[in-house]
């Protein structure tokens, strides 16, 4: 389970642990069932991904809950450690050993769709859709394969911390920071040219995510091949281009760690980067002046929405006892269990109206509730702009290219072209 940090979640849970699932076909045509409106009984197993350490009061209760609820179902929890998850999913896949409701990200769910592997909540479980925050439940949607194939977890994302302190320096308002990349790199540009380079806004460089919050096509509408080397895709890393030549953006960016560039916002080096609660604390600590300037927005986006992270349920399509595990997936990721586990850690709830309960929207004066506030209200109408199918090895091969293009060793075009080539290649790979 990822910690509070936004980071960690999605490094953890969304990138550490990509691995293609490899052989996850069965020679086994199935034996489970679309129809989930039968009685609600039977023997289920329900898998989660690294949770048992820290919450196994919470789902010991949840289970019994469901079981009261419901009798005549027996739930047995599985938890698997973070190391290895995706192995293990493969694994139980070829072997026709999955359980009947499993715990995934979008990444990991899509090779098990691919497989037939995953029941098609559109047709199982329709009624249960306007539930849900509408970005969460299309973000368990696969390019190219019609359906919905798990039901919403938890969402994670986080605002973007800004130096008040710097940009006043910089003879830009302290209240307005930037909100779309135009405004950005405008902001940006002034900042480095009033320092003589010497303070950049940003510490990293452009990533999948951030072509999607520009408001670049990821994908073609099949999910067969990937388009961000498009004009708009273009003219963003041209606009990157700009600010590295200007020293707004910083010079060590293209070897840049969540750690490294959270440290040179720290020094005061950098006016801007991602966080969340516990980087306030740390601020209160480490740097004092920082933290009494410190300003929370919104992740830059173009396009009105920020990016989430989000988890999912899914139902094993070949699971003999449909209604059962429908009804059990839906339970754990219902408006109620959701909000409970929300207070439990720091993560946000998939259910619509949730983000509306005073937990998320009235302030205590601390530190964490602001950064939740923040967050949660960009979370309303966020989208997981991530692929579902951008594997680790894409993200190293577009990050390759995004060096050169800065270092000026290609155009962007060429930079782009080229990593949508090596992209598209191992896409292919992933059959």
């Amino acid at each position: 389970m990822p910690t509070p940090s936004r980071r960690t979640f999605a490094v953890a849970a969304l990138a550490a642990l990509v691995l293609p699932l490899s052989a996850c076909g069965s020679s086994d045509d199935g034996s489970g069932s679309t129809d989930a409106s039968g009685k609600v009984e039977g023997d289920i197993t329900f898998q989660t991904w690294n949770l048992r350490a820290n919450f196994k009061p919470y789902f010991d209760g949840l289970i019994a809950d469901f079981e009261k609820k419901y009798p005549g179902t027996h739930v047995k929890w599985i938890d698997q450690p973070a190391e290895g998850y995706a192995d293990k999913l493969s694994a139980d896949a070829a072997g026709g050993t999955l359980p009947d409701v499993v715990n995934v990200s979008p990444d990991l769910l899509a090779p098990l769709v691919k497989a037939g592997l995953a029941l098609d909540l559109d047709k199982a479980a329709a009624k249960y859709r306007p539930e849900y925050l509408d970005g969460a439940w299309t973000g368990q949607q696969i390019p190219g394969v019609g359906g919905t194939y798990a039901f919403p977890w938890y969402l994670n994302t986080g605002p973007m911390f800004y130096n008040k302190g710097l940009f006043k320096k910089a003879g830009l308002d302290p209240d307005s920071p930037p909100k779309t990349y135009d405004e950005l790199f405008t902001d940006a540009l002034q900042m480095a040219q009033k320092s003589n380079g010497k303070v950049a806004t940003l510490a990293n460089v452009p990533t999948v995510e951030d072509f999607g919050r520009y408001g670049v096509e990821l994908m073609n509408k099949q999910g067969t091949g990937f388009a961000f080397n498009d004009a708009k895709g273009v003219e963003l890393l041209t606009k990157y281009k700009e600010l590295y030549d200007a020293k707004a953006l910083d010079p060590q960016a293209l070897t840049a760690t969540p750690e490294s560039s959270g440290k040179m916002f720290l020094t005061e080096a950098v006016a801007m980067n991602p966080g969340s609660a516990l980087d306030l604390e740390n601020f209160k600590k480490q740097a004092p002046n920082l933290y009494k300037n410190i300003g929370i927005t919104d992740q830059i986006t173009s396009t009105g929405h920020v990016n989430m992270y989000v988890m999912g349920v899914m139902v094993n399509s070949r699971t003999k006892h449909t209604p059962a595990a429908v009804a059990f997936a839906h339970y754990v990721t219902d408006a109620q269990n959701q909000m409970s586990f929300a207070k439990q850690v720091a993560i946000f709830p998939s259910t619509a109206g949730s983000l509306d309960d005073p937990y998320f929207t009235k302030e205590d004066g601390t530190d964490e509730t602001r950064v939740r506030i923040a967050a949660a209200k960009s979370l309303k109408n966020a989208v997981n702009y991530t692929p579902v199918l951008f594997s680790d090895q894409m993200k190293t091969a577009l990050r390759n290219e995004v060096a050169k293009a800065l270092q000026g060793k290609e155009s962007p075009k060429a930079a782009l072209d080229n990593a949508v080539k090596a992209c598209d290649q191992l896409l292919q790979q992933q059959g």
